[in-house]
């Protein structure tokens, strides 16, 4: 229908793009306003811009060092997901592993169950059995990252499996044949034409260890914070401060949009690859 009728599909597309952006533009929106404004009459037109709002945020160190905590977490955790789920499914897809099957379904429930269910028991894990002397994972850039791991190594390899699958294995003979060994056959062959569904697999966990907010909530308090804990705070007893609420909102989407700008024009390819096989 939309081929033949290109209006419909361009005014399709507008009005998808208006819905999903307008959220965003409200939030801005509420982050210039001051909170005499904000308690006005509502208007969907940008009248003045209170910068105090941006500025409280962005020259205040804590922010600044829970941002850098942020981007430390999220950038170590996509890096080592990517390339563990990226060797595993390689392996998974290449060797006959006895029951590889089963190894990659069991690796899925990982993720079938809420992040609920192993609060209590990683809370106990990290302040009792990780707090040895001076070795301890609690608070710590490194306790989260390796948890985050836990979460998103599962969704890596559900992702990338149908991509190297995709790619025929008469390549990694013909590579072998010419002298290559694993190690080549694996940088020189599969990784140049997996590399768009690693760039999917590796925003999408970045995405997914920046938003996280549960396990960054009660895992840590001040060394290893990130960003999303902070959001919190400007909900108290006392009222809620919408202004620079969203002004922190809106400068936590900063990263998020650099990343997906280096990466999108793999996204699309990577989102397709491997879906139709000849």
């Amino acid at each position: 229908m939309f081929k033949q009728r290109p209006v419909l599909s361009i005014l399709f597309w507008l009005a998808a793009s208006l819905i999903t952006l307008f959220p965003i533009y409200w939030m801005f929106l509420i982050s210039a306003k001051s909170r005499a404004e904000l308690f006005g009459m509502p208007s969907l037109i940008m009248s003045s811009f209170y910068a105090e709002n941006y500025t409280a945020s962005l020259f205040n160190p804590m922010f600044q060092k829970f941002m850098l905590n942020s981007i430390i977490i999220a950038t170590s955790n996509a890096l080592i997901v990517t390339t563990l789920g990226f060797l595993a499914t390689y392996a998974l897809s290449r060797y006959k592993l006895v029951g590889k099957e089963n190894i990659f379904f069991w690796t899925i429930t990982n993720r079938m169950a809420p992040p609920a269910v192993f609060l209590l028991p990683l809370f106990l894990l990290y302040t009792q059995v990780f707090a040895v002397g001076s070795w301890r994972m609690l608070d710590t850039k490194i306790g989260l990252i390796l948890l985050y791991c836990v979460f998103n190594l599962p969704f890596a390899i559900w992702t990338l499996r149908s991509i190297v699958d995709a790619i025929p294995i008469e390549l990694d003979e013909a590579a072998t044949v010419d002298g290559a060994n694993t190690f080549q056959v694996l940088t020189k062959v599969v990784l140049p034409l997996a590399s768009p569904g690693l760039a999917v697999t590796m925003i999408l966990t970045w995405i997914f260890a920046w938003n996280e907010y549960l396990f960054a909530a009660t895992l840590t308090s001040i060394e290893a914070r990130t960003i999303t804990t902070v959001l919190a705070e400007f909900v108290t007893v006392t009222g809620t401060n919408w202004g620079q609420l969203a002004a922190t909102s809106m400068l936590t989407l900063i990263p998020a949009f650099i990343v997906l700008g280096v990466v999108q024009r793999h996204i699309v390819a990577g989102l397709t690859f491997g879906a139709v096989k000849e």
